[in-house]
């Protein structure tokens, strides 16, 4: 089976993008399942229900989150009734809205996905992603296991990639929106990247306006972020995976323009 990983998508022109071309994506690889980040898909940051539907809408099967997960709290029923949008399984369970796993019945075979937020460099501290996982992964009824990796650090991801490797079928990091070098097939069989990248605008700064983000870092002022109306590409990773061992068989990462 073929499942499509897609890496961050930026508000509504991301959105937009991603409609405008996965379907035809889908056909042309013959992919499965598609899986992307949406933590920053409404406009002005954050995930709201009309940005979920839309991804859903546009072929996306599985929404993973992260640190902007709960920055509008009308997203918050919407994860509680919707199994397949899921925020990092590592805050609190008794006080945070929605879940950190879903579980799809593909008939042939069970797939699931776990979502968790890495700790290094972030302003809030979590459980361990490390333990956190062993703790989901040792009670999955599944033998198809992807995990989004939501993390600033790569020595955090990778740690984390070989840590889980020949336990999940493929990891792939989200968070920076820049897609990196490093796609690959682990020793043991995961597949792995450390970040998938974004989908949105391509002459921006991780989807803003760079003038907004310059004035940030000269200013050091609070500034608005505005997304960046035009050229838009789509990252992605795609990861191969065989339905009986659960390991993946091929890797590769691309940009769609």
């Amino acid at each position: 089976m073929k499942v499509l990983c897609i890496g961050d998508v930026v508000a509504g022109v991301g959105c937009r993008f991603l409609r405008e071309k996965l379907p035809a994506l889908k056909r042309s690889m013959g992919i499965d399942i598609v899986i992307c980040n949406g933590e920053n898909s409404a406009d002005g940051n954050g995930v709201h229900p009309t940005s979920s539907d839309f991804l859903f809408q546009s072929g996306v099967d599985v929404i993973t989150l992260g640190n902007h997960a709960f920055r509008r709290k009308e997203i918050y029923p919407y994860m509680e009734d919707n199994e397949f949008i899921i925020r990092p399984a590592n805050y609190p369970p008794s006080t945070t809205p929605g879940r950190g796993v879903c579980v799809l019945d593909c008939v042939k075979y069970k797939l699931a996905v776990i979502n968790v937020m890495g700790n290094v460099f972030s302003s809030t501290a979590l459980d361990c992603p490390f333990r956190t996982l062993d703790g989901i992964i040792d009670n999955l009824d599944a033998n198809i296991i992807i995990v989004d990796i939501h993390a600033e650090a790569t020595s955090e991801k990778r740690s984390l990639g070989f840590y889980l490797d020949g336990r999940v079928s493929a990891i792939f990091g989200t968070h920076t929106h820049v897609r990196t070098a490093d796609c690959q097939i682990l020793p043991k069989g995961t597949g792995y990247i450390t970040d998938a990248g974004m989908t949105g605008p391509k002459n921006s700064v991780l989807g803003v306006k760079p003038e907004i983000t310059i004035e940030s870092f000269r200013n050091k002022m609070p500034v608005r972020f505005e997304p960046l109306q035009g050229e838009c590409s789509m990252d992605c990773v795609m990861f191969e995976i065989d339905e009986k061992t659960g390991k993946t068989i091929n890797a590769e990462s691309f940009t769609i323009e």
